[in-house]
């Protein structure tokens, strides 16, 4: 089993930036992939972004691309969310999820653990 904790979440201003952090613990090693999704009032989940915890490799939504950066620490467990030139509509609660395949994926069934979440609000 694989515990996952978000933190970094807030209030800021739209322009400004966040920086998301989840620390892995318990399985790790099971886990070859990391991604974030992110969940607004009302709406479904959607994919963010997802990494390679071997290879680096990296997959954006198309509606962060250029902005967010997500980034992993290998020696910490850590996996990173970046978010500059954040905008209203990137308010929401941010998950962490862990996946055991090595193939990259967009679609929230194939990740196999999940954190409690942590809320980012964006003012305009």
């Amino acid at each position: 089993q694989v515990q996952l904790v978000e933190s970094g979440g807030g209030l800021v201003q739209a322009g400004g930036s966040l920086r998301l952090s989840c620390a892995a613990s318990g399985r790790t090693f099971s886990s070859r992939a990391m991604g974030w999704f992110r969940q607004a009032p009302g709406k479904e989940r959607e994919f963010v972004a997802v990494i390679s915890m071997s290879f680096g490799w990296t997959l954006y939504a198309d509606s962060v691309k250029g902005r967010f950066t997500i980034s992993r620490d290998n020696a910490k467990n850590t996996v990173y969310l970046q978010m500059n030139s954040l905008k209203s509509e990137d308010t929401a609660v941010y998950y962490c999820a862990g996946q055991v395949q090595t193939q990259l994926h967009r679609e929230s069934s194939a990740y196999n653990y999940w954190g409690q979440g942590t809320q980012v609000t964006v003012s305009s």
